[in-house]
């Protein structure tokens, strides 16, 4: 029997069904005396796994708050490969740092609009809260969001030479072709290899470390984030000849802008799959056998999302209270859907811009200061009876 293993209140992992047994314990009255023994082994062992479940954990995602000062010993939440790691490439960390910042903003940029807008809580270790517990669409995006950082941050730093470790794709040497004809691989080629390795070795280390059913998932999740950057991969080049012909030419792989493996994950998000473990525990099996089964590419998770309308700690919704939305939008964005009819507020504010910016040689623009004011919607908070029913 496998448990999700993420914490206190976090709702059990769904299981595939299995043959009656230990699966199957009674709901309703004692069994009579001396039966169902087996009943009661299979309950000793599920208040063991529960006894082991640790509770809302640390992450390495919080080295993005360290910024420069990361220090191996001070970051929580690092099981002992990832700290040695840590030891061993201090240089790298200090990218895996800034990457997660820019994986953080790239994950609110996709949810700006959506009632869970990827919040993250200040001089919080678990960065995110009780929200990832769950093993929901949201976890499901932030792991595989957190994984493509990773891999992104440190390939861009092997190519600009930053780390001591990696450096320009070495494979990329000598002749090769693509559609247009033959070219010679020159400057610097970004390598991703370089980059999906080490965040693998990184990233999945706590999760190979917990053998339960939400570790699985999450390497599923991960690996989805990792070969997203690989797939954006371009061929950049550079002609020479006559007149700049492209007689001969120079090419080297680079990544493409984070924004285009933000986007992709976003639809994967919007497909993710819901699944369930398989009875081996060493796989997936869809909870809805009239949708397909997962690919490699595909994000996969256990556990429906709550609504996120109103504050819930035990479920780490923030709620949308106070959410600017946009009263002519059918949208997520919209405030029906943003405020959970519970209707808005609508503030008249005036905003000062800069307006009939003019170019002066050489070298200025300058801009006269322009008035503008606009209506702010912002949803109205539950009433008390319906807030203290999810606190």
């Amino acid at each position: 029997m496998l448990s999700s293993g993420r914490g206190e209140g976090a709702a059990r992992i769904p299981l595939a069904p299995r043959a009656p047994g230990c699966s199957q314990l009674p709901r309703t009255a004692a069994p009579a005396e001396g039966a169902n023994a087996s009943s009661r082994f299979c309950f000793a062992v599920v208040l063991v796994l529960l006894t082991l479940t640790p509770g809302v954990d640390s992450s390495w995602w919080y080295i993005g708050a360290l910024g420069a000062r990361v220090i191996c010993d001070n970051i929580p939440g690092l099981v002992n490969k990832q700290r040695q790691l840590c030891q061993r490439y201090p240089d790298i960390m200090q990218s895996v740092g800034e990457g997660a910042k820019e994986w953080i903003r790239e994950c609110q940029h996709q949810f700006r609009h959506h009632r869970w807008n990827c919040s993250t809580l200040d001089r919080d270790h678990t960065v995110f809260g009780r929200v990832m517990l769950r093993s929901s669409r949201e976890a499901a995006f932030v792991y595989a969001i957190s994984s493509a950082g990773v891999v992104y941050a440190i390939t861009r730093a092997c190519s600009q030479g930053e780390l001591k470790a990696c450096s320009c794709d070495p494979l990329k040497r000598g002749r090769s072709k693509d559609e247009r004809g033959e070219f010679d691989w020159g400057g610097c080629s970004d390598n991703i290899h370089y980059g999906i390795k080490f965040a693998k070795a990184f990233v999945d280390a706590k999760e190979k470390k917990v053998k339960d059913a939400r570790a699985l998932m999450n390497l599923h999740n991960n690996r989805c984030g990792r070969t997203a950057v690989k797939r954006f991969l371009k061929l950049e080049c550079k002609c020479h000849g006559v007149s700049g012909s492209c007689t001969l030419r120079t090419c080297w792989l680079a990544m493409s802008d984070f924004r285009k493996t933000g986007d992709y994950l976003r639809k994967k998000y919007n497909g993710a799959i819901q699944v369930t473990m398989n009875q081996d525990g060493t796989g997936f099996t869809v909870a809805n056998k009239n949708f397909r089964k997962p690919t490699k590419t595909d994000l996969v998770y256990f556990e429906n999302s709550p609504d996120y309308c109103v504050m819930d700690k035990s479920a780490g919704s923030l709620g949308t209270a106070g959410r600017v939305c946009n009263k002519l939008s059918r949208g997520t964005d919209g405030c029906e859907v943003m405020c959970c009819g519970r209707g808005y507020d609508t503030t008249r504010v005036t905003r000062i811009t800069k307006c009939e910016c003019k170019f002066h040689w050489c070298c200025a623009v300058r801009c006269k200061e322009c008035e503008d004011t606009v209506d702010v919607h912002t949803c109205k908070a539950p009433k008390r009876a319906e807030w203290l029913d999810q606190t």
